[in-house]
């Protein structure tokens, strides 16, 4: 039932449609921290060479996860020139993946009200 007491008929392919889009959200979220950390545990040399203390990956890893993932691929010989695109386009990929999140629960935001026209 929902909210206004209708009874929902799903059929199979709808709800497994949903489950599966439940997986795929939460290999995206959880996706490159769990590769940030298992590549932490088995070469945690190279996350010393990157960073100077270990309060910087464990941030990126919360809240910048593919720009940590990429600033690692590219530190190998210092970050210079065209390497700052590829943390860019990281940082990029960050940001939108907050924004997509952000604009998909904008109905659950207290005080959002729905455009009165639709957008062109």
């Amino acid at each position: 039932m929902d909210v206004k007491g209708n009874i929902q008929y799903f059929d199979r392919s709808a709800k497994r449609r949903l489950i599966m889009c439940c997986i795929f959200a939460s290999l995206l979220l959880l996706g490159p921290r769990i590769v940030g950390l298992f590549w932490w545990i088995f070469r945690p040399a190279y996350w010393q060479l990157a960073f100077s203390h270990w309060i910087w990956p464990v941030l990126g890893l919360i809240f910048l996860p593919w720009t940590t993932l990429m600033y690692l691929l590219v530190f190998a010989g210092g970050i210079t020139g065209f390497d700052w695109l590829w943390v860019g386009l990281a940082v990029v990929a960050d940001i939108a993946s907050y924004g997509g999140s952000a604009y998909g629960n904008r109905d659950y935001i207290p005080g959002y009200q729905k455009p009165t026209t639709p957008p062109m």
